[in-house]
């Protein structure tokens, strides 16, 4: 597939645009199927997206039939620095009006991380009812890319990039000595929008492989929406080797 590639002049364009597509997709959900599935995403460069959302498009949206999930989680519990839950809570979820049963995070305080993700694999097929040999399609997953080319929790030369059926697991991750919960790519590439928000000039060389060398063997590149959307926002230092 094809990705829609945008490249925005500076980090807060970049922030805007990504709010403008967000809230588009979410209406549209909204108005077709009445509520608006997404799943956040981990690290630094959400945090401006959702202070721009909650600053600017705060009223542009039905947010009381918007529900949360997530792509990926540390094996921590909610309240620790390193949680992608508490990042987005602190930054998105307690600044709009949201009500909790709306919030469905990775439980990366239980001990057994495989218990953990198996219990959310059934919490998102409870919620989306997928049929046999289905899978569940959000509406909206955002994603990111580390400087190794993961994204979500798929690193590289680890079990989970070889996943063809569950739609969550727990991926031992080497390099981290640690396991990480995360959807997989049958749950990233049956959403109906995808989108990779990339702000870092140190990404730029990554990017151009992500995009230009289609045997790179990225985990990112497994990101290939069946029925979709793919969508690659950058800042100008992000794109500059495009």
């Amino acid at each position: 597939m094809t990705a829609q590639v945008r490249i925005f002049n500076s980090a807060a364009e970049l922030f805007q645009g990504a709010a403008e597509t967000i809230c588009r997709v979410g209406l549209q959900a909204i108005r077709e199927r009445g509520k608006y599935t997404i799943a956040l995403s981990g690290g630094s460069t959400p945090r401006g997206l959702h202070q721009e959302l909650v600053t600017s498009f705060r009223s542009q949206i039905p947010w009381d039939k918007v529900f949360f999930f997530w792509g990926d989680e540390r094996h921590v519990p909610p309240d620790f620095p390193e949680s992608n839950y508490r990042m987005a809570r602190e930054t998105l979820l307690s600044q709009l009006p949201i009500s909790e049963d709306h919030v469905f995070r990775m439980r990366g305080e239980m001990a057994d991380a495989e218990i953990a993700a198996r219990a959310y694999e059934e919490l998102l097929r409870d919620f989306f009812r997928p049929l046999p040999g289905e899978f569940p399609r959000l509406d909206f997953i955002l994603l990111g890319m580390g400087s190794d080319g993961h994204t979500a929790s798929l690193f590289p030369g680890t079990n989970a990039l070889l996943e063809k059926e569950r739609l969550a697991v727990a991926n031992w991750v080497e390099q981290h000595s640690t396991f990480r919960l995360t959807l997989t790519y049958p749950v990233l590439n049956h959403a109906l929008n995808v989108m990779f928000l990339i702000r870092d000039g140190n990404k730029a060389d990554l990017v151009m492989r992500a995009l230009k060398e289609p045997d790179a063997h990225l985990p990112c590149q497994g990101v290939q929406p069946v029925h979709g959307e793919l969508m690659w926002y950058l800042d100008r230092a992000a794109g500059q080797r495009l």
